[in-house]
């Protein structure tokens, strides 16, 4: 690829065309994250070998809405709004690898496509969603983050609703959740172009953020409901136990993983 430039495709002569920039990318955001418990059963089937079960509370969900802005190093996305900001909603859970706990996620929509390309390339299974939550503002009849403030959330993909949930804040919190508080293990998967040839990627990485701060978190209580669609899974996780809901303002630097392991597959 003499001449051509660009991290993402297309690659041009200039690179400009590229998907999405080289990390590092950096991230702003507000999450909204409902933690529960569902049958343990329904997260081993979503976890390949060599990943299992944990052993402490392997049912515990956590399902995460975010509004995030984000930017690579240069910072020129910030001011051209439309590259920057994004929405997304997912599902995590723990898993351990040879004897340490992971997070992992196992579901996730997104409505832009930058924030797709890089999901795949960090092992991330994101698909196409429309996603919506209730922004907090000083002013007027938007929630402030204080204690009786009530949030709103939507998921919805293939034109069907996939999830909804209010939260309502209560006190500040030690900790915005303890699903998601670990390092992601996650899976590259690429099928060959030949048929029969198997995976051409298979590589199970560790993600994490390269630095990350946050604001003071708060925890409340949630509805949550979870719906059937004829193309996703998520209802499967179905709700049997709530744990808690949780509000925070992040900022991550995310500039690469770590290579666990990697295999290549024989013909199927």
């Amino acid at each position: 690829m003499t001449g051509l430039r660009g991290y993402f495709p297309p690659k041009t002569a200039t690179g400009d065309s590229a998907l999405a920039p080289a990390p590092p990318w950096y991230y702003s955001g507000d999450l909204l994250t409902v933690e529960y418990r569902t049958d343990p059963e329904r997260v081993r089937e979503l976890l390949p070998p060599p990943l299992e079960l944990v052993d402490d509370d392997p049912g515990a969900v956590a399902l995460i809405w975010a509004d995030w802005q984000s930017c690579s190093t240069g910072r020129q996305e910030l001011l051209d709004p439309v590259r920057s900001q994004y929405k997304e909603a997912f599902a995590v859970v723990r898993c351990s690898y040879r004897g340490r706990v992971y997070s992992r996620c196992v579901f996730i929509w997104v409505d832009k496509d930058f924030a797709l390309a890089r999901g795949w390339h960090q092992g991330y299974p994101k698909k196409l969603g429309s996603i919506h939550q209730t922004r907090p503002h000083p002013y007027g009849p938007a929630p402030r983050v204080e204690a009786g403030a009530r949030f709103g959330a939507t998921l919805a993909a293939g034109d069907r609703r996939l999830a909804q949930t209010v939260v309502t804040l209560r006190e500040p919190s030690p900790t915005g959740g303890t699903v998601n508080a670990h390092p992601m293990a996650h899976h590259r998967w690429l099928p060959s172009v030949e048929k029969g040839k198997g995976l051409a990627l298979d590589e199970l990485v560790e993600s994490g953020a390269a630095a990350f701060e946050a604001g003071q978190p708060w925890t409340g209580d949630a509805e949550l409901e979870l719906f059937d669609a004829p193309t996703e899974e998520l209802a499967r996780l179905v709700v049997r136990e709530p744990i808690a809901a949780y509000y925070r303002q992040v900022g991550v630097v995310w500039d690469g993983g770590r290579l666990l392991e990697s295999h290549t597959s024989g013909a199927e």
